[in-house]
Protein backbone atom coordinates (compact mmCIF):
# COMPACT_ATOMS: atom_id res chain seq x y z
CA UNK A 1 0.00 0.00 0.00
CA UNK A 2 2.89 2.35 0.87
CA UNK A 3 3.51 2.88 -2.72
CA UNK A 4 0.41 3.62 -4.12
CA UNK A 5 -0.13 6.01 -1.24
CA UNK A 6 2.97 7.65 -2.43
CA UNK A 7 1.65 7.96 -5.88
CA UNK A 8 -1.39 9.10 -4.87
CA UNK A 9 0.11 12.16 -2.76
CA UNK A 10 2.48 13.09 -5.07
CA UNK A 11 0.15 13.07 -8.38
CA UNK A 12 1.61 9.97 -10.45
CA UNK A 13 -1.93 8.76 -9.70
CA UNK A 14 -5.60 9.86 -9.65
CA UNK A 15 -8.53 8.19 -7.42
CA UNK A 16 -9.64 6.96 -11.10
CA UNK A 17 -6.44 5.18 -11.99
CA UNK A 18 -6.43 4.12 -8.50
CA UNK A 19 -8.67 1.75 -8.87
CA UNK A 20 -7.06 -0.10 -11.25
CA UNK A 21 -4.77 -1.27 -8.20
CA UNK A 22 -7.49 -2.58 -6.20
CA UNK A 23 -7.80 -6.26 -5.53
CA UNK A 24 -11.80 -7.64 -6.60
CA UNK A 25 -13.52 -10.58 -8.19
CA UNK A 26 -12.94 -9.26 -11.35
CA UNK A 27 -9.37 -8.26 -10.44
CA UNK A 28 -8.15 -10.58 -7.87
CA UNK A 29 -4.12 -9.43 -9.11
CA UNK A 30 -4.53 -6.20 -7.40
CA UNK A 31 -2.55 -4.78 -4.62
CA UNK A 32 -4.74 -3.11 -2.90
CA UNK A 33 -8.16 -3.94 -0.63
CA UNK A 34 -10.79 -1.51 -1.35
CA UNK A 35 -10.13 -0.47 2.68
CA UNK A 36 -6.56 0.46 1.47
CA UNK A 37 -7.76 2.36 -1.27
CA UNK A 38 -10.44 4.39 1.17
CA UNK A 39 -7.54 5.24 3.13
CA UNK A 40 -5.48 6.59 0.34
CA UNK A 41 -8.23 8.32 -1.22
CA UNK A 42 -10.45 9.66 1.56
CA UNK A 43 -13.45 8.24 -0.98
CA UNK A 44 -15.30 4.74 -0.78
CA UNK A 45 -14.76 2.18 -3.86
CA UNK A 46 -17.12 1.92 -6.15
CA UNK A 47 -16.64 -0.59 -9.50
Amino acid sequence: MMFWQMAFVWGWVDADSLKGAVKTDVNPYGEITPDEYKTITGVDFAQ
